[in-house]
């Protein structure tokens, strides 16, 4: 059952911005995210819970609580036992604190899509369901308790209970990785697909699931290991060469900004190799696999670059400071035509094929272009043919 229907009756009338909100587990990666996204979208009130925060706090906020996001909870304790007392006891710690507050507030658990495989995390989780279901047949409140699949994205912690921030962080950082079964098949959701979510059922978009059933994610991706890690090279590799993956693909769109994320930051600037004469420079920042490739054209007072056609490729100069004079002539034919640009009214020019052109500096100081280019360079195939305009 999906978290958010857009067309269904809501459940619960929009939690007002100032309401307060009690997030259990804020200090993990599900709850920085979701903190962090309802500070910025204007929520004022937020009661942040951590493992750490004492059993007196967690009372005194159960009694004030208008909404309740539960996420808190124990991953890879030492003993066994933990899971029950991090998972099972805080909730229904946390729901007895509701109960004698007399606090019909909604409450939202994070559950694991593991729930049911016969682990003691497995039967923690299910037990903590079990309490929360319990709850809102006891006193009538909303419940909503979602079974999560592997969540990943930004600030999730590596080297603890997810892949891909494992294998981000130390490709990232060209640490080795291990895959002991390339053919596993993993099942993962985004971290702000997870935080649309859960913002949806706080402003009522969310028809709640007859007790005893579990909301789901959508969408949801499945991911070979061995592809995630070849993915993930790839990153790296292109980055290095200023390109970029296809991001039409909407889990490599989100993987990719996953992997950024964990870049080291004297990493997060790549070195350029910029063209340098008398006339100026050339330099190339940015290649994309399907959308061409974007350049930074700086040209000296008083000089004219291009005097060139191309038959397919087409470009795009945008002047971002400077006085520019772009001149036009079809192949073929004798007028020339004009278009002068400037930094202070900038206005991106096409460059169609088969038009001989030439952008000269008429200002004082220097011009800078910004270009685009819809196909990669190949020196084996430069598409440019000299022609005075």
């Amino acid at each position: 059952m999906s978290g958010k229907r857009p067309h269904s009756k809501p459940s619960i009338a929009p939690v007002a911005k100032n309401a307060p909100i009690l997030i259990t587990g804020s200090e993990g990666f599900i709850g920085r995210n979701l903190r962090a996204r309802l500070t910025a979208v204007g929520y004022e009130n937020l009661l942040l819970f951590d493992l750490q925060t004492s059993q007196e706090v967690l009372e005194e906020y159960t009694q004030k609580a208008a909404f309740v996001f539960h996420l808190a909870g124990v991953n890879r304790p030492e003993k066994s036992e933990e899971f029950y007392e991090g998972n099972a006891g805080l909730t229904e710690r946390l729901l007895q604190g509701l109960e004698k507050a007399g606090n019909k507030a909604p409450v939202l658990l994070s559950s694991s899509a593991q729930a049911g495989n016969g682990t003691d995390y497995a039967k923690s989780k299910e037990q903590a369901e079990k309490a929360v279901f319990e709850h809102g047949r006891g006193n009538g409140g909303l419940v909503f308790v979602y079974r999560l699949p592997g969540v990943f994205g930004k600030w999730c912690r590596p080297n603890y209970n997810s892949v891909v921030a494992t294998f981000c962080h130390n490709i990232a950082h060209g640490l080795d990785i291990e895959i002991h079964d390339a053919e596993h098949t993993l099942t993962l959701c985004y971290i702000d697909d997870v935080v649309d979510s859960f913002i949806g059922v706080l402003e009522g978009h969310a028809e709640p699931a007859p007790l005893g059933l579990f909301f789901g994610m959508r969408p949801v991706y499945r991911v070979r290991l061995g592809d995630l890690s070849k993915n993930l090279y790839e990153f790296k590799t292109m980055r290095e060469g200023l390109e970029t993956p296809d991001l039409s693909d909407d889990f490599l769109r989100k993987l990719y900004a996953t992997y950024l994320s964990y870049l080291p930051r004297e990493d997060f600037s790549i070195k350029l190799d910029p063209k340098t004469d008398e006339r100026g420079s050339f330099t190339e920042f940015l290649r994309t696999p399907d959308h061409g490739q974007v350049s930074v054209n700086v040209t000296k007072p008083g000089i004219t670059k291009g005097n060139h056609w191309h038959d397919t490729k087409n470009e795009v100069f945008y002047v971002v400071s400077g006085q520019a004079l772009i001149r036009f002539r079809k192949i073929g034919e004798k007028e020339v035509f004009e278009y002068r640009v400037s930094g202070e009214d900038p206005k991106p020019v096409d460059i169609p094929p088969g038009y001989t052109h030439s952008i000269q500096n008429v200002g004082q100081g220097d011009l800078v272009t910004l270009m685009w280019a819809s196909e990669l360079f190949d020196p084996n195939r430069p598409d440019t043919y000299y022609e005075e305009v």
